[in-house]
């Protein structure tokens, strides 16, 4: 009788779990900036660069593509949509030297890949960016819904709590749910990152100049 019992409570748990992950999602916490990390804040977000993949080859960069489409595609039906989104993915997370296999856990966490998803404090996107960074770096006429510019928001910001916190991945992870020095937003991102997007076939990047 208590075996017919452990599956279902395992999946509340889990069920739960996840809920308290997206009830934090997107809830960083606006803190003054100095002006020279504003400085190149605004330079990152408004840049207007087409989103391509940073390869050291075509072959490479098709390989990375294939294999991260495949398993988004349930997600993102849409194939056209899904290989552009990979493409902004991987141009925004390494141009902001993060892992874009890491950005992809964060936004499976944070959104569940729902381009309008919205939190109860506001945050907004894939990436669940509050709406106060754009009046603190960006322009009145940016769109945290639109796809390239919340990824760009977000792997920015992302990069700007690694570099307070010295790479640590939990702390800045913390620092970006506003869930500073609690575990479970950390290890939800790190779970999915290695998991679900773990990419095996070391892959060596070709970061180019900005």
């Amino acid at each position: 009788m208590n075996r017919t019992r452990v599956l279902p409570y395992a999946l509340v748990a889990a069920g739960l779990l996840l809920w308290s992950a997206l009830a934090m999602a997107g809830n960083q916490q606006e803190e003054p900036l100095a002006n020279s990390v504003k400085s190149l804040m605004q330079k990152s977000v408004t840049d207007l660069a087409a989103p391509r993949l940073l390869f050291d080859s075509e072959q490479t960069a098709q390989q990375w593509l294939q294999e991260m489409s495949l398993r988004l595609a349930k997600r993102m039906p849409d194939s056209q949509y899904r290989e552009d989104f990979l493409k902004s993915v991987h141009y925004e997370a390494t141009r902001a030297g993060l892992d874009p296999q890491l950005v992809l856990g964060l936004i499976q966490v944070e959104s569940g890949f729902k381009k309008y998803a919205l939190s109860s404090v506001g945050a907004r996107g894939y990436m669940q960016v509050m709406p106060f960074w754009v009046k603190s770096i960006g322009a009145n006429e940016h769109n945290l819904f639109d796809m390239r510019l919340n990824l760009r928001y977000g792997c920015t910001i992302l990069r700007h709590y690694l570099d307070i916190e010295r790479g640590d991945y939990y702390r800045a992870l913390g620092r970006y749910n506003g869930s500073l020095g609690k575990p479970e937003y950390p290890n939800l991102v790190v779970g999915a990152w290695r998991n679900h997007w773990h990419y095996d076939t070391p892959l060596k990047m070709n970061i180019a100049s900005q």
